[in-house]
């Protein structure tokens, strides 16, 4: 694992890649990097992805939700802590609003992997939508751990999507191929239409 000032850095530019790619919009969606088996880092709430610092980054303990520093961090923190317990063995967490996973999910429908090559790398032939909850409450925290515990990623219900994975890098590449399966998803749902 990583130290904590590392994580802090790679946690800063990885909201800043959230936003060049348009996983992500404004404030929304957010990022975490587990620094050990007690703790992950995580991006602090409403701020600005494309103005934040390493130092803005936020040190969470994941069982007891303690954090350190001035900044709240990300209010959907209990759903990375929760997907932490649920999937121990991954190391990073992703929450975006991206365009055609979103879609999908305001539609409340699970996703059928089309690509074999999709099926690879989001570990799942489908995708499961957690049912509908409001954001921040303990159910849609419990709902899309659910979901995603047979998979590396999870619709929320008009909501976006949770992507996970072993490192930043492999978790980006779970979104960006999420989003290419959606977006194949819906063009099979016209076609049949």
């Amino acid at each position: 694992m990583m130290t904590i000032q590392e994580a802090k850095e790679k946690v800063c530019e990885a909201g800043k890649l959230l936003l060049k790619e348009g996983l992500v919009a404004r404030t929304w969606g957010n990022v975490s990097i587990k620094v050990s088996d007690t703790q992950m880092v995580i991006t602090p709430s409403g701020r600005k992805y494309d103005e934040l610092t390493p130092e803005e980054m936020v040190l969470v303990d994941i069982y007891t939700l303690k954090y350190e520093g001035k900044l709240k961090p990300s209010s959907e923190l209990k759903l990375h802590c929760e997907v932490y317990k649920t999937r121990p063995h991954i190391n990073a967490v992703i929450h975006t609003h991206q365009l055609y996973a979103s879609i999908v999910a305001a539609a409340q429908k699970d996703v059928v992997v089309l690509n074999v090559e999709h099926q690879k790398i989001l570990g799942a032939k489908t995708i499961k939508a957690a049912p509908y909850a409001l954001p921040n409450t303990k159910k849609i925290t419990v709902e899309t751990a659910k979901a995603i515990e047979q998979s590396n990623a999870a619709l929320m219900s008009n909501h976006g999507v949770v992507c996970i994975g072993k490192d930043l890098e492999d978790t980006f590449e779970v979104a960006r191929t999420l989003e290419k399966a959606c977006e194949l998803f819906i063009a099979s749902k016209k076609q049949t239409a």
